[in-house]
């Protein structure tokens, strides 16, 4: 594609469409190249762990789960840019969000792919399995869904669709969301420490949409995050302490009780509040420093 020109006397020059490193105007972008280093991590890691992977006791089984986990955590960070934009008073992270949501896509396609490779690319039974098995149906459709949001994320498809109906589909993130946690929940047989602190943080991002929705405005003030931070954290352990008194035919009020033992490790809950707290401090910060920056600048002459 042809970017714009900068100035009337010198046009840009055009930049390949698979440039993602570069800015709209052509430019080296910084914060592209941080994206795409971050989508590349789980790659590195991998590679560096390769040895391990490969003598345990099933290597595809092993990086289908990585794959999955790392599409959930890119989802997060994808749905983390407009909160950590306003509240870090950075509206160029914007420009990195296409490109973080696309890497999501690329690493659940592979998660379907190594899938398919471990069931020997048998695909009657494939389907078979997709179709019996709740956690793949689950799996599956969340999956068609993020398919359908990264085939209509580019620039043309926008146009067509115009600007109403896309973002109205892309509305479809929140329930994709719900299935991919669900999946994650039914694919963690035992310790199900992690997916809820997932599961916790998720819910502060789509709180923190609500809570915007509800007052009206973008930014919101310090105080409203804390108390965000804390009805969020309660939440997650009013929900695991419900979720592990069913499974395991304790009451609930014991789970609770055991969340200040910190002996025997630190709760989900306690992790979401120290993640919602820190959301607190940059806010604070920044809107402390933006007022001091507004007191220094000069009044014009009148």
């Amino acid at each position: 594609m042809t970017i714009a020109s900068t100035n009337r006397s010198s046009p840009s020059p055009a930049v390949a469409a698979w440039q993602i490193w570069r800015d709209r105007r052509g430019r080296l972008s910084a914060l592209r190249i941080v994206a795409l280093a971050f989508l590349l991590l789980p790659l590195a890691k991998a590679l560096v762990e390769a040895g391990a992977i490969y003598h345990g006791a099933r290597p595809l089984n092993d990086l289908i789960h990585r794959a999955g986990f790392w599409s959930l955590v890119f989802l997060g960070v994808t749905l983390a840019i407009t909160p950590l934009r306003r509240v870090g008073r950075f509206g160029a992270l914007i420009d990195v969000r296409r490109i973080l949501g696309v890497g999501c896509f690329c690493y659940i396609a592979a998660h379907l792919l190594l899938y398919v490779a471990d069931q020997g690319y048998d695909f009657s039974k494939i389907v078979h399995e997709i179709s019996h098995r709740v956690y793949l149906i689950v799996g599956g459709v969340a999956w068609l869904g993020l398919a359908a949001l990264a085939v209509t994320s580019t620039d043309g498809m926008v146009r067509r669709l115009g600007g109403k109906r896309w973002r109205r589909l892309h509305q479809l993130i929140y329930g994709i969301v719900l299935l991919a946690l669900i999946h994650y929940f039914q694919q963690t047989k035992a310790d199900v420490t992690v997916p809820t602190f997932v599961a916790g943080l998720f819910l502060w991002l789509i709180a923190y949409r609500l809570l915007v929705w509800w007052r009206g405005q973008n930014e919101q003030s310090t105080l409203s995050l804390f108390g965000l931070a804390i009805v969020v954290s309660a939440l997650v352990f009013i929900g695991e302490a419900i979720g592990i008194g069913l499974q395991f035919h304790v009451s609930p009020l014991r789970v609770l009780d055991a969340a200040f033992d910190f002996g025997a490790g630190i709760r989900p809950g306690w992790q979401v509040l120290a993640a919602g707290l820190a959301v607190v401090v940059v806010n604070a910060l920044r809107a402390r420093w933006n007022g001091q920056g507004a007191r220094s600048r000069p009044v014009p002459a009148t």
